[in-house]
């Protein structure tokens, strides 16, 4: 069985590769190591590979392993999950990004919520394929909710998330895909701290990095298959 580090290598290279193939800098996509229901002990081994950006998709899970990963010196912690109301104050006074934004609501209270001394980055999510099981915004919606954000003192806007459809076949997805980077593209154009396009995951991260993502999400293909 691989480990860890020998996984995150192999997922380091894929990226490298299918960046050059597209002829994009092997430096212009970052991985997020996804790393919600996994054990400190596998983030541990992952940050001791090298890694130091990493994801969780629930409040409590993510701020107990911050709090017993504060020795480790540079992590980078993302929460990418939905974020409901009365969770916002912990997710402001530990988390470095959030990437699930998809309210003015939230929006504010993180603001609020947030020590002033360093900015939140956060990433406004779209729904692109319209699903009601999911979180996010349409793509009519970004426009106003980035204006929002942007009047926020202790947010920086970063950019996009989106996380398509899995039922989609290869053209759609490389549709959704361009629609995301249309999409980005516009919002750079209004806002210089957007640099950040985070799409594409374990099951099809090349067709994100081919098609402009800036951050892939990858979890399974680095941990191992999710603990229920």
């Amino acid at each position: 069985m691989e480990t860890i580090a020998e996984r995150l290598k192999s997922a380091l290279e894929t990226i490298r590769q299918t960046a050059d193939n597209a002829n994009r800098a092997s430096d212009s996509v970052q991985l997020l190591a996804v790393s919600k229901t996994k054990p400190v002990s596998d983030i541990v081994l992952a940050y001791e590979a090298g890694q130091r950006k990493f994801g969780e998709n629930y409040v409590q899970e993510g701020v107990e392993k911050i709090q017993a990963l504060q020795a480790l010196e540079g992590t980078e912690w993302h929460f990418i999950g939905p974020l409901q109301s009365n969770k916002t104050r912990l997710v402001a006074e530990h988390f470095d990004w959030v990437q699930s934004i998809d309210r003015e609501k939230i929006a504010r209270r993180l603001n609020e919520q947030r020590t002033p001394h360093k900015a939140l980055n956060v990433c406004i999510q779209v729904n692109i394929n319209d699903e009601q099981s999911k979180s996010g915004v349409a793509l009519n919606e970004i426009k106003p909710l980035a204006h929002a954000i942007a009047s926020m003192p202790h947010l920086t806007l970063r950019g996009l998330m989106a996380i398509p459809n899995n039922d989609l076949d290869d053209a759609a997805l490389r549709e959704t895909f361009v629609q995301m980077k249309n999409a980005f593209t516009q919002l750079q154009a209004q806002y210089p701290t957007v640099d950040t396009l985070s799409m594409g995951m374990s099951g099809d991260m090349t067709a994100a990095i081919e098609n402009g993502s800036t951050m892939v999400r990858i979890g399974t293909a680095i941990f191992g298959a999710r603990n229920k």
